[in-house]
């Protein structure tokens, strides 16, 4: 990655940052988002700890390099950062972005019994067979063995319902993680909506719901798009996110 790309990263990440906080899915100063600027997952950007995501700039994002000794030393990581996004880009480099939030309608999905998002509308179909889910939730997730055991649980998918605790997406791009991340939740507070009804729900047909989440799989410039035209707000509203 070059110095215009590690830039271009650092905005990016800023600036989904800022919009989670628009969006009500922030928890306190808590949660991370992470990109990785090596090839090999071994440094990568985080923000800084216990910093409000509304107040995020580019360069207040951190930069890990997991093989120099004296970076991290120098580091005054939240624990649980290190645990989930130091151990998620060392075994799976593939994972170029990871986002972890505690989101009302996701979290929720997350603590009942089966937290399957059932393909009720478009939506949720996006996830129909496509979430890993983790049943194994023992406190917060604050050693090197839980963050490897986290991402060990993704296997061939990229998002992971994480019980009782939340939800994490991964993805190739800041835009495509953050339109995942805000898909997720709005796909759960439709269904916990529906629940809430108490009436018989009309879940879509195996069939049905496959070709949709393909569907989806096919219009990534979709996310994308939707990623850079949020941005374009913040231009206009907090341009300092960039800074």
């Amino acid at each position: 990655m070059t110095a215009n790309d590690e830039k271009q990263a650092r905005i990016d990440l800023a600036a989904a940052f800022r919009l989670a906080a628009r969006l009500g899915m922030h928890e306190a100063v808590a949660n991370h988002f992470s990109v990785a600027v090596s090839s090999d997952g071994s440094r990568f950007l985080i923000n800084p700890k216990w910093r409000h995501f509304s107040r995020i700039r580019a360069s207040d994002l951190i930069l890990v390099d997991t093989k120099d000794p004296e970076n991290m030393a120098a580091l005054d990581l939240d624990p649980t950062a290190w645990a989930i996004h130091g151990q998620l880009h060392r075994l799976n480099p593939t994972a170029r972005v990871a986002m972890h939030l505690h989101p009302i309608y996701s979290t929720t999905v997350s603590t009942l019994k089966d937290p399957t998002i059932l393909p009720i509308d478009q939506n949720t179909a996006r996830y129909f067979n496509r979430v890993a889910v983790d049943t194994q939730y023992g406190g917060m997730a604050d050693s090197e063995a839980e963050g490897a055991r986290l991402s060990s649980l993704l296997k061939d998918k990229t998002r992971l319902m994480m019980g009782n605790h939340g939800v994490m997406v991964v993805a190739p791009t800041v835009g495509e993680a953050f339109d995942d991340m805000y898909t997720i939740e709005r796909a759960c507070q439709i269904l916990i909506t529906a629940y809430s009804t108490g009436r018989e729900l009309s879940v879509l047909s195996n069939d049905v719901a496959e070709r949709t989440a393909r569907d989806w799989e096919k219009i990534t410039d979709f996310s994308i798009r939707h990623f850079e035209e949020m941005k374009l707000i913040l231009d206009q509203e907090e341009p300092d996110y960039a800074e």
